[in-house]
């Protein structure tokens, strides 16, 4: 008689859960990273005072190409893609260097050229960057990670006052608004029930603008204008031009975002019980590069995975990778309609102040967090943590303080998230892995305080989720 081979039993991240299904949990992820995702193109549009078309053209950009990249990562193709339920975003550490290269004369095409370049880096990098982990310990990585929460506070306060060169900026009825929002985002955290409290931030900005609109806070005049379909162009604003010292502080930022997402692989990793292995980590930097490249192509950001998803990941114990895909297939979507973008582009500065001020924070928290693993006890690592923090501070308290150096500098020094990584890397080389003084090594701290390698980013990673 004949006999069967039974089937392969199929692991639970490649399950294709039912229809309804993926529409829900899908929606949930989308619903976890809207905020964030928008939050990048509103920051860079804000402070290079665009118009009202092309902040809506941002928008529609970016939740069109996210949609391209959680695709890209979940689904894979060739050697791009981690195949893991990875949700993909802009990333926050890229904020102030744009935000510099793009008020400093360069413009749109110049934040464009360097993403670009800064994406096939990361493609070329992918394959050693696991190499490179033992320079970049909980140490280095909580700190810059401290540093990009404290760079992004004050974008958050601007906004609370109502936004910079706003008419009735300071105003007490724009500080009480973002205040309510704060209030509404802290309510939810605290008395909701566990799926609201995951998107706590998206129900503060939506209570947050329906008390705006009464009061005459924003106008939807935009929306009436925007088309209800349309499709983000190459190179919208313009040819990119590559400007040396923008490449230069959007590679730092190139580092630390491969940083981020590679813990962020580790983790979701283990939650789903298929652990990232070398190949499948540098496919998914690969991805991460890649759309990084169609970022700069079609008028968007640098892309990385989203933190706060892979928290729904191990709170929900949902591992297929479909569900986080069919999210990417609603981001598409999103992003081909124009109006939904004039809409978010009207959303009050004061609604964003308050919730910004939860967002950022929590990106600080994180930091801190991470921190709490290294050993600081008989070493030096609290002085790499200090003056890591001070100098990436330095331009954030006096924005003016390297206005006499050259543009090259400026646009390094001036973002306070590429000089404090900078500098954690630097400092930390310096005190943890070349030769002391006498003639050895700098003691190390059960593999966190420097060299603690794979390990040590992945207990980071573990702590920050």
């Amino acid at each position: 008689m004949a006999t069967t081979t039974p089937a392969r039993p199929v692991h639970p991240v490649d399950e294709v859960p039912p229809v309804r299904q993926l529409a829900a949990f899908g929606l949930q992820h989308v619903l976890a990273m809207y905020a964030g995702a928008v939050a990048v193109p509103l920051i860079v549009g804000s402070a290079m005072k665009l118009p009202p078309a092309d902040m809506a053209y941002l928008i529609t950009a970016d939740l069109l190409l996210c949609g391209i990249a959680t695709l890209i990562q979940c689904v894979g193709f060739w050697r791009f893609g981690v195949r893991l339920p990875i949700m993909q975003g802009c990333t926050f550490a890229a904020v102030s260097p744009m935000v510099l290269i793009g008020t400093g004369g360069g413009g749109l095409p110049a934040i464009y050229g360097s993403v670009i370049v800064a994406g096939l880096a990361i493609i070329l990098l992918a394959p050693v960057f696991g190499k490179l982990l033992r320079f970049f310990p909980p140490l280095v990585t909580g700190t810059v990670i401290l540093i990009i929460g404290l760079s992004l506070l004050p974008v958050a306060g601007n906004w609370a006052a109502g936004g910079v060169g706003a008419e009735d900026f300071g105003e007490p009825k724009n500080v009480a608004l973002a205040a309510f929002v704060l209030a509404v985002v802290l309510g939810v955290q605290r008395y909701a029930p566990v799926f609201l409290r995951r998107i706590a931030v998206l129900i503060g900005i939506a209570v947050g603008l329906a008390v705006a609109v009464p009061f005459g806070f924003t106008d939807f005049g935009g929306v009436g204008d925007a088309d209800w379909l349309g499709i983000s162009t190459p190179f919208h604003f313009g040819a990119p031009t590559f400007e040396a010292s923008a490449i230069a502080s959007m590679l730092v930022v190139a580092l630390v975002t491969m940083t981020e997402t590679t813990g962020d692989f580790i983790a979701v990793g283990e939650m789903t019980g298929r652990e990232v292995e070398p190949r499948p980590l540098a496919d998914g930097l690969r991805a991460d590069g890649l759309s990084t490249v169609l970022g700069g192509v079609f008028n968007t950001f640098p892309y990385t995975a989203y933190a706060q998803n892979v928290g729904l990941v191990g709170m929900t114990r949902i591992r297929s990778r479909w569900v986080v895909a069919a999210a990417g297939g609603m981001l598409v979507l999103l992003g081909l309609l124009p109006k939904l973008g004039a809409v978010v582009a009207a959303i009050p500065a004061p609604v964003l102040g308050g919730a910004g001020l939860v967002m950022f924070g929590t990106v600080a928290a994180s930091g801190l967090r991470t921190l709490a693993q290294v050993d600081f006890k008989g070493n030096d690592n609290l002085t790499v943590v200090a003056v890591s923090v001070a100098v990436g501070m330095l331009p954030v308290g006096v924005p003016t303080v390297y206005e006499k150096f050259p543009d090259w500098f400026q646009t390094v020094m001036n973002s306070g998230i590429s000089a404090g990584c900078l500098t954690a890397i630097v400092l930390n080389l310096l005190f943890n892995h070349l030769p002391s003084k006498g003639g050895s090594a700098a003691p190390e701290a059960d593999g966190l305080a420097s060299g603690g390698g794979e390990d040590a980013v992945e207990k980071s990673r573990k702590e920050i989720v």
